[in-house]
């Protein structure tokens, strides 16, 4: 299996951002498309993918896909596909799916069907009648969008967004992956300071610091596909020693991290402990007004309260002008700002140079963008 059809599921509008990390890994057969990206590897590239990806959701194998109508079509199809290749007689393989804007709009018919077919399917490669399911996991799903059903099998387990490190629960915290997501927009590089002056249960810092120092954020996990007797053990140890060898663990990072909640700072610096990055942040009880920083060009990026989940309206416009204020005593910085607020550039009291459409959870937000200067270029002395 030398060549092999992945998709990296995205967020909403993090496809690009995804793509561009799939290309950084080594992978340029890249087609993006609403919701994921596909792209062509090997072995290697499901444990390198699973391990890298900071902003994608999963990691599946694509096995097919085709246009489909009706049932018969849909059955059909999906038993010629070649599943013997994936699944050994004692895959557990449950069926999941979704439909949209498609006649075979039925989910649960959908998944019965598909299950049935791979049955059908795997009978003609084991001797067996039935399958008992008591081995590794390959989670399928069939997804039918516009009448084009894609099926495929999870590689990941467990969302990518689960690090590992974030054990502890504050309210409405941003996923790992937005978060990294936000941190890659703005193209903030370890070289420049970094500040989140809302911190919450620090996954923006974390992020950061994990991106600095150059630490693949599946290091800590594991994958359904490690269990894969398809996937070569030595396949796994390859990209985890890999990565290893290319994370910069003592790289020195100014990072900060504040909230004016003093109860969420011992939490947030307890996940930078269990992601290895504690060193790398200063973690301090502050409100956002009083952020001050005498170094140039730096980068904050940050996630505050909505008015919708937590903080009543008020305080929560009243932080947004303490952040504008921040913003204007930093005239090199760069401002990077999520929320949902419709009325948030009047409280900043500052348009901004650019804002993008993403969700935070089911959230519909903005991503607002102030772009400072970027910092002069070091002149190298022969």
């Amino acid at each position: 299996m030398s060549r092999i059809e992945l998709i990296a599921t995205a967020p909403m509008g993090l496809e690009a951002v995804v793509a561009r990390e799939i290309k950084q890994l080594g992978y340029d057969e890249i087609t993006v498309e609403n919701g994921r990206v596909t792209f062509v590897g090997d072995e290697l590239a499901i444990a390198r993918a699973n391990l890298w990806l900071r902003t994608a959701d999963r990691v599946l194998v694509k096995i097919g896909e085709f246009r489909a109508v009706t049932f018969e079509e849909l059955f059909t199809q999906t038993q010629s596909l070649p599943w013997a290749a994936w699944l050994p007689e004692d895959a557990r393989f449950p069926v999941e799916g979704r439909s949209v804007k498609s006649q075979l709009s039925s989910v649960p018919a959908c998944q019965s069907i598909v299950k049935k077919a791979i049955v059908e399917r795997m009978k003609q490669s084991y001797p067996m009648e039935t399958f008992p399911e008591t081995g590794s996991l390959y989670s399928i799903e069939v997804a039918i969008r516009n009448d084009v059903a894609t099926l495929s099998i999870d590689t990941s387990g467990v969302g990518l967004h689960k690090r590992g490190y974030r054990t502890l629960s504050v309210p409405a915290p941003i996923k790992e992956t937005l978060a990294a997501g936000l941190i890659l927009l703005s193209r903030w590089t370890p070289n420049r300071p970094f500040a989140d002056p809302c911190c919450g249960s620090g996954t923006l810092p974390i992020e950061a610091a994990l991106i600095g120092r150059n630490i693949a954020p599946g290091l800590k996990r594991s994958f359904s596909a490690e269990e894969w007797p398809t996937i070569p053990s030595d396949v796994w140890r390859q990209a985890r020693a890999e990565a290893h060898e290319s994370a910069q663990w003592n790289l020195s990072l100014d990072i900060r991290a504040s909230d004016i909640d003093k109860s969420v700072i011992p939490i947030a610096r307890f996940h930078a402990k269990e992601a290895g990055v504690e060193d790398a942040i200063r973690f301090q009880t502050m409100p956002a007004e009083e952020f001050q920083s005498d170094t140039p060009y730096g980068c904050m990026v940050t996630n505050p309260p909505y008015g919708e989940r937590i903080g009543e309206q008020q305080s929560v416009e009243d932080l947004y002008s303490d952040l504008g204020y921040a913003a204007s005593l930093h005239d090199t910085w760069s401002f990077f700002v999520l929320t949902s607020h419709p009325k948030f550039e009047r409280f900043f009291e500052q348009k901004a140079d650019k804002k993008r459409k993403l969700y935070n959870g089911r959230i519909e937000c903005q991503f607002f963008q102030y772009f400072g200067p970027f910092p002069p270029q070091q002149k190298v002395e022969n």
